[in-house]
């Protein structure tokens, strides 16, 4: 019902008026992803489903975005020497069969009538979750919530495994083992099981799966925090080309919705990178757990409005969704302008 207030002729079938939002929300999406090191690419399937695109368009157009916006930032890991490939290899055998299974799932419901609603739900309770698990974080000052840009910094032999990670490597010992960057030795069949549970999650949400991916590494296979940044952005180039591929065989990736969202990303994933450098990242961090909450009740909304028909409550839904974006965006804008004039007045002060 919403998707029809904007369509249209335009460019690969999409209006102007649709161009426009989806550049705009691809620009907040790029700042959160540079700043964060999480794309808010899990925002942008429910935002389709909420605009009433099919499921497999919403999801294939989202895992078209997650590809390309990886390819760039795992260039800059590379750089770093962040990335371990043999680990990104192994997870990428794990992650093609759980693609494969979470886009067959898609389809199966597509069939059935039921994949919007049953992914909706999904959304609900994926953001729902994360959102909650942020927010705490960020309340207590443990650093909860995206990329530590400081613990990046750090040699690999300066982090500590977290315990879960070492109860893993001690228990599960079936052969053959791997020795990973920072000296982490884990059985393979760990990282398949993590590979493949992030794989479903990708084929069936659209999305990247860095947000479950990364703690994943961290917590289950003991991988050094900037390895698993770097390294999951390499899995994600893989997984997010091979979903490409796979869902637009079947005609469920729109390059008009695709190709606005990466140029709107491109240019705010320079600003987000470039706040880094003075903003930081736990001032912000609460606002992001806030926004997955209330992504996770816009979801909720905007899918009650869709099975009641409701267009108000849809349109509720959908600003709601890009409004909490926005907010986010903005508050990471706000204080990077406000830490540069403090930072001149300073200087400035110093000078005289």
């Amino acid at each position: 019902m919403l998707g029809s207030l904007l369509s249209g002729p335009g460019f690969l079938g999409t209006s102007p008026e649709m161009l426009a939002l989806f550049a705009g929300f691809g620009l907040v999406v790029g700042v959160l992803f540079g700043f964060f090191g999480m794309g808010g690419s899990f925002l942008v399937t429910p935002a389709l489903l909420m605009l009433d695109y099919p499921a497999p368009v919403a999801v294939g157009s989202g895992m078209a975005f997650v590809f390309g916006t990886a390819v760039i930032a795992t260039l800059k890991h590379h750089d770093l020497g962040q990335v371990d490939y043999k680990l990104g290899v192994i997870m990428i055998t794990g992650t093609t069969i759980g693609i494969e299974a979470g886009r067959a799932s898609v389809y199966y419901l597509e069939s059935m009538g039921l994949a919007g609603g049953v992914i909706s739900v999904a959304y609900v309770v994926l953001l729902g979750g994360v959102g909650a698990m942020v927010t705490r974080d960020a309340l207590k000052g443990d650093g909860g919530g995206g990329v530590d840009h400081e613990a990046t910094d750090k040699d690999l032999d300066e982090y500590e495994i977290p315990e879960i990670a070492k109860k893993i490597q001690q228990t599960v010992r079936i052969p053959p083992m791997v020795t990973l960057r920072g000296d982490v030795r884990v059985s393979a069949w760990v990282i398949t099981a993590v590979a493949f549970a992030t794989g479903v999650l990708s084929g069936f949400l659209g999305v990247g799966g860095g947000f479950i991916r990364m703690p994943a590494m961290i917590y289950a296979i003991g991988v050094p925090v900037p390895v698993a940044v770097g390294t999951d952005l390499f899995e994600i180039v893989f997984s997010g080309g091979l979903g490409s591929y796979l869902y637009g065989q079947g005609g469920g990736v729109n390059l008009g919705i695709v190709a606005p969202l990466l140029f709107g990303s491109a240019l705010g994933a320079r600003v987000g990178s470039a706040a880094t450098a003075v903003v930081d990242a736990d001032e912000i961090k609460v606002y992001f757990g806030g926004m997955l909450l209330v992504g996770s009740v816009a979801v909720g909304i905007g899918e009650v409005g869709s099975y009641l028909g409701n267009a108000t409550l849809e349109l509720l839904g959908l600003v709601l969704v890009i409004g909490a974006a926005v907010v986010v965006a903005a508050a990471v804008l706000y204080t990077t302008v406000t830490s540069l004039r403090v930072t001149r007045q300073q200087q400035t002060s110093t000078a005289d």
